[in-house]
Parts: structure tokens; sequence; C-alpha cells
């Protein structure tokens, strides 16, 4: 087996006024999750195959990042610019091993770059094959950092206020207008006797903490809901969804006598997986995102894309979902989807608070 090294190489360029020894970065050409790839020709399908792959949990087909091609002979100061740069450089003369560098703000800013090295073109792919999709998420990731730096400005402070007294913080945006902030019974409509005594839920009531921006084209809701801890099967995909058609059933209904929020099960049903902070602390954290689709049930034709974090408040022995969804009918809803999501990130526990 050929052994790869995977380091990752942080360039930090500060632009400050007044210094001679600092370059003034121009602002990044292109919009968010657009992806330049330079390589050579015969790369550029299987890369593409993977940055470009259809993104989960929407309601209808939009690719993970747009992506764009140069050759790497045509990869030249009209182009490195760009907001996202993924750059394979195939030679023999130079690389023994396939290496890899990461690095943020070398031509512009904000900017992220993966430049990947490798001796031939066979070791590329068998390599691309392995760690295509973790460069991926590292872009992604790159994104949400981007966006939560943007979501600091200006954030509503009566819904802080609220999450503060519970110990929890996260960076709920100015224009999001608080709607309710309330304790949601759950029935058994919305979930069997059995599922409720395998959760234990106190007094057959949810903490919920809702807020929503209703201003522009699109529809934005965050929820915010916390629940005894009982046990780690709390933290299934199962257990997240059940506890999500539990609270959001009852909570949100449309103009229909009797309808009310659900979830989309059966043709795309919600994905789960581990995941860990954006930020740099010690140790990270536990969560579980959820992706998946919401709609309507037995009223109007409506639905859209949800996003949760679940993660488990150890001081007080509670389990904290945060959700964002939208409802934005014939529109694209990929980077509207990603912007809301980047707000769940910023979601902390107790002891963890950094603002």
């Amino acid at each position: 087996m050929r052994k790869y090294v995977f380091f990752a190489l942080i360039a930090l360029i500060l632009t400050a006024c007044g210094n001679s020894n600092e370059r003034l970065l121009t602002s990044a050409t292109g919009s968010i999750y657009d992806c330049l790839v330079v390589c050579d020709a015969s790369l550029k399908d299987p890369i593409r195959a993977t940055m470009g792959a259809e993104m989960y949990g929407l309601p209808q087909e939009e690719s993970t990042f747009t992506v764009s091609y140069v050759p790497t002979e045509q990869f030249d100061n009209l182009v490195k610019g760009s907001r996202n740069i993924l750059q394979v450089d195939i030679n023999p003369n130079r690389y023994t091993q396939v290496k890899t560098g990461m690095s943020r703000d070398v031509w512009s800013k904000p900017q992220a770059m993966v430049h990947i090295q490798a001796p031939n073109k066979e070791a590329f792919l068998e390599y691309w094959a392995t760690n295509g999709e973790n460069i991926r998420d590292w872009f992604i990731r790159e994104e949400l950092a981007r966006q939560i730096r943007f979501y600091r400005a200006n954030t509503n402070k009566d819904a802080r206020a609220i999450l503060n007294k519970q110990g929890y913080d996260m960076l709920i945006p100015e224009d999001f207008m608080l709607i309710k902030n309330e304790k949601v019974a759950i029935t058994n409509h919305h979930t069997a006797q059995a599922d409720r005594k395998k959760s234990q839920i106190t007094n057959d009531s949810v903490a919920v903490l809702w807020c929503c921006n209703n201003k522009g084209p699109m529809r934005k809701d965050i929820l915010v809901y916390w629940y005894p801890y009982t046990a780690q099967e709390q933290f299934d995909n199962a257990s997240i969804t059940r506890m999500r058609d539990a609270v959001e059933g009852p909570l949100i209904t449309a103009q229909v006598p009797g309808s009310h929020m659900g979830t989309e099960y059966k043709y795309f049903p919600p994905v789960s997986r581990n995941v860990a902070a954006l930020r740099d602390t010690t140790g990270g954290f536990f969560a579980v995102e959820t992706r998946g689709l919401w709609r309507i049930l037995d009223g109007e034709a409506m639905g859209g894309p949800f996003v949760s974090l679940t993660r488990l408040d150890q001081v007080n022995g509670y389990v904290v979902t945060a959700e964002v969804f939208l409802y934005a009918a014939g529109q694209k809803k990929r980077n509207a989807t990603r912007q809301l999501e980047a707000i769940l990130y910023t979601l902390e526990m107790p002891n963890e608070r950094q603002r």
C-alpha cells in the first residue's frame, strides 16, 4: 500500500493599514459555494463528481459546490483571487508521494485553497477516492466559518438573553423576530406512548425558543428546544426525528384546520451524522447533524429543507436541538440553507460560552 501524507498548512495573511511589510489583499471573487478547480483536463471529471455532487436534503437537485475549471497553464492573476481554489499539481520529477496543503487568504480575502501534489495521475486518483469528500467538507466548513463571522456583528439580543438564562448561547441574527418562548406539550397524536416513556420527558413538555425571518422572498425559521437526557439512544436518527415531529407538530401549523409540521420519510428520509466544532477549542464538542425535508401534513402542499444539530448539555442533563428550516417555493435553496446552517454551529453549552 502506498503511504500518503495529509498535512494541513494554515497560511493566515493579515492586512492592515500603515504597515508596508504586509500585503493588502483584494476581495475574493465568486459567490459562496463556488470552487475553482485547477488541474489537467483528464482529472477534472472525477474532481467535479465529488465537489459538484448533489447536496442532500434539498427538494430539487443542486450541487454541493458550483465548480468551474481552468487548466494548470492558465492559472494566472485573473483567477487567483477566486473564493475557493482546489489545485492539483502532477509532477513526477518533484514529488514521490501525495501531499496536501490547506491555506487561507493567499491571493485574496476571504479565500480557502487546497493544493494537492502527486507524482502521477494514478497516485492522485487513488488518494482522491479516499480523501475527496474530506476535502470537500473542509471547503464547506470554511464557508460556514465565514458566515459565522458575518453573524457576529448583529444578533437578536432578546432571543440570546432567553438562551443565556438556560446557560446556552447562539448567534441568532438580528433580523429574526422572536415568535415563541414556551413549553410545548407532547401528545399521543405526534409520538407514541412508548416513545414518550423511553425519552422520559418531564411533564410531557419541551422548552422551545422559536424565531422567524419572513421579510423577504424566503421564510426562514430557527428553533431551539431542550429536554431531559436519559440515554445515549436519544442521539440516534430515529429518536431525533421522532422528537422533531413531537415538538414541531403541535407547534407549527398551517391555514387548513388540523394541518401541522411533519418530516418527509418516504422519498428523502432524514440522515444523521456525527460532526465536530468549527471553532478552535480543546477537545471540540460532540454533536449530531440531521438533514432532511419537512412538509405540511393534512393541509397545504408546503415543504422545504431542514438542518439540525443535537448536543448534550452535561451541566444540566439536557438534550439540546437547534434547527433551521426554510420555505422558498420555486427558488434555489442551497446557499440559503447553508447560510442558516452556519447559525447552528454557534450553539454553545454552559461552560463553553465565548461571547
